[in-house]
């Protein structure tokens, strides 16, 4: 598969999971999520859904924890809004990113 239609399929991913997180969901254990990113396996299968959340160490992995549990609503939301022959089974993974910076631009500050 092309690689330009490959980053579109993964941004339009990421757009519908973000609605989907924010809008549809309705677990108390995820707070407030980012979706940073999306990489979606070449064959559509998977996706690795890269996620930041802001909080507590407890607040994240009670977040991570209420993701998980609630893919298979997201799964449901982008094969409604979405046209794929197949809809990927989505993994969430935790990204540091956004910390590793915060933490970069505070040494840097000092």
């Amino acid at each position: 598969m092309a690689v330009s239609r490959m980053r579109r399929v993964d941004g339009v991913l990421r757009e519908v999971i973000g609605a989907t997180i924010g809008g549809e969901l309705q677990d108390p254990r995820i707070g407030f999520v980012t979706v940073t990113a999306v990489q979606t396996s070449p064959d559509l299968r998977t996706a690795q859904v890269h996620v930041s959340v802001l909080g507590s160490d407890e607040e994240k992995a009670d977040t991570m924890a209420g993701l998980r549990a609630s893919h298979g609503v997201i799964q449901k939301a982008i094969a409604s809004q979405l046209r794929m022959k197949r809809t990927p089974t989505l993994t969430f993974v935790y990204d540091e990113s956004v910390e590793r910076a915060d933490r970069i631009t505070r040494m840097l500050d000092e």
